[in-house]
């Protein structure tokens, strides 16, 4: 082993099994306040491009979609924004072409 693993000074502080606990709790957020951040995202961005025609109907849609992914244990609140944003703009080509 190099010289350079071996020396204490060298090596980052805290990053033992002990404290992944700790480091853990600190990642994530409650369930509803991770459901409201990713529904927030995704209306944000979807009002900015003009993507909202109707907000009680897009509303719902990206409420279902992200309360889906939770349910199947997605946790990240970017994943769960993009990919209602996704779900919700192929809804919304597939009807335009129907």
């Amino acid at each position: 082993m190099s010289e350079r693993l071996r020396s204490p000074e060298l090596r980052a502080p805290n990053l033992g099994t002990a404290n992944l606990a700790m480091r853990l709790q600190r990642m994530t957020e409650q369930l509803p306040v991770l459901v409201e951040t990713s529904l927030q995202i995704a209306w944000d961005f979807l009002d900015r491009t003009g993507g909202i025609a109707d907000p009680q109907e897009t509303a719902e849609f990206l409420l279902a979609n992200i309360r889906t992914q939770v349910l199947q244990g997605e946790r990240r609140k970017l994943a769960l924004s993009n990919r209602a944003i996704n779900a919700f703009r192929q809804r919304s080509h597939l009807q335009l072409v129907s």
